[in-house]
Order: C-alpha cells, then sequence, then structure tokens
C-alpha cells in the first residue's frame, strides 16, 4: 500500500511528492486499491479460486476502513438535480461539477449512472 501512494504521489507531484502530497492523495490511491481489490473478487468467484477470493477480501476489508462514510443516494440526487437545474446538458461538463462537489463521497461509477438515470428521467 505504501508503495503505491509513493508512486502515485510520484507521478503527480515529480520530485516533490513528499511536500506537496496531501490526504486526498492517498484516499486517491486507496479507493483505486479498492476497486481494484472488488475487481479482483469478481475475477477470482468466476474462475472458482475461493483462496485468492479469501486473501483479496481480507485486503478489501482494512482497506474500506481508511474510506469515509460514502454519500447517501438522497445527498446524491439532491446534488446532481442541484446542478442540473443551471440548464448544462453536456454531460462531461456535468459529470465534472459533480464529481468536484462529491469527491471523497461517492464512487465515479455510482455519480456517472445516477447522472445518467436523472438526465434521462429528471
Amino acid at each position: 500500500m505504501v508503495s503505491a501512494v509513493r508512486y502515485g504521489a510520484i507521478a503527480k507531484y515529480a520530485s516533490e511528492w513528499e511536500l506537496k502530497i496531501t490526504d486526498s492523495d492517498v484516499l486517491d490511491v486507496i479507493r483505486k486499491q479498492v476497486k481494484t481489490h472488488k475487481e479482483s473478487i469478481e475475477s477470482f468467484e468466476k474462475a472458482g479460486r475461493t483462496d485468492l477470493v479469501s486473501r483479496e477480501k481480507a485486503q478489501l476489508e482494512i482497506l474500506m476502513e481508511f474510506i469515509q462514510a460514502e454519500m447517501s443516494d438522497t445527498d446524491l440526487e439532491k446534488i446532481i438535480t442541484r446542478i442540473l437545474s443551471t440548464g448544462e446538458k453536456n454531460f462531461g461538463a456535468l459529470m465534472s461539477q459533480v464529481m468536484a462537489e462529491v469527491k471523497g463521497k461517492a464512487d465515479g461509477a455510482r455519480v456517472s449512472g445516477k447522472l445518467k438515470e436523472l438526465l434521462l428521467h429528471p
């Protein structure tokens, strides 16, 4: 985990990473690791590798302790509805605005799905 954080920080800040790294940067790396572990669990379950599933779930459980509680669907919908009320229709621009507001509190895939849903059925 430490090496993943270090690698992510170096990629973002180059040689000054130790001076510039933030808690948000660390949480971003943890979220990426969580996503990777979830994908691995799914793949290992399909392959019948229960030994690897157990290991991945144990690691995932530890990582989940570092992530703040996710935003509720109701709160996410309120934010998206408010942003949609500006009249913007470009999905990319909307996604960017919503993610800036919910960063660290909602997964990007979840935001994307909810945004698409509310764009189609306001």
